[in-house]
């Protein structure tokens, strides 16, 4: 049996007609009547939702009579497609972070005084780096496309959190008066807490979502 049938049967059986599916799905109709009619096919997201949305499992959608078929070919380079945007959100993500931690560092060196200095590290370590971890952990929070491995990321915040102070007062500090001072590991906790906020409300936000998905 092709897809596009296997999808007409399910959507069927979960008494849906092609209209509510589409609004559903957030689609049109015309894209439903496509995939039912094999004139196109849904992406793996699409076929994620819709197992979800007419109760029916992806082995039964996906599984073919055939050991290859034009939608398995489709499906995998769909599959690819998907990854790669997954990664590239993952990185686009933490990059933003990793651009801020960076001009914060450069905007001590290059343009903070000795008058500047508490100025500074108020605008830094109590408002600029904390808020953008806690935001940055609300979106990877949120995101499905992490996985497990987003409860990760908190020990990174944290990290770049410690070393940022580091890199800036500590750093200047050793230059000054020439001796090798310890980073202040205390300053993980502090910045992995914040970024564990933001990870835990935007993992809410998802479920919450995936719940509202599933039953409205």
């Amino acid at each position: 049996m092709e897809i596009g049938q296997k999808l007409r049967d399910a959507r069927t059986k979960a008494n849906y007609t092609q209209e509510q599916a589409a609004e559903e799905l957030g689609i049109s109709r015309q894209t439903i009547s496509n995939w039912e009619n094999n004139k196109t096919y849904p992406d793996i997201i699409s076929v994620i939702k819709i197992s979800d949305m007419y109760d029916v499992s992806l082995d039964v959608l996906l599984k073919e009579e055939k050991k290859t078929s034009d939608y398995a070919n489709y499906l995998e380079e769909s599959t690819n497609i998907v990854k790669s945007k997954n990664k590239l959100a993952k990185i686009i993500q933490v990059g933003v972070y990793v651009v801020i931690w960076a001009l914060c560092v450069l905007t001590f060196w290059l343009f903070t005084g000795d008058q500047d200095a508490v100025g500074y590290s108020l605008m830094t370590f109590f408002l600029v780096l904390p808020v953008t971890a806690f935001i940055e952990s609300l979106i990877i929070g949120k995101d499905r496309g992490w996985g497990m491995e987003k409860w990760f990321v908190p020990l990174f915040f944290g990290i770049m959190y410690m070393l940022a102070e580091y890199a800036t007062f500590s750093l200047a500090n050793m230059t000054t008066f020439d001796k090798f001072n310890i980073p202040e590991l205390s300053m993980i906790l502090s910045g992995a807490g914040i970024s564990l906020v933001g990870m835990i409300i935007g993992a809410g936000i998802g479920f919450v979502s995936k719940l509202r998905q599933k039953y409205h």
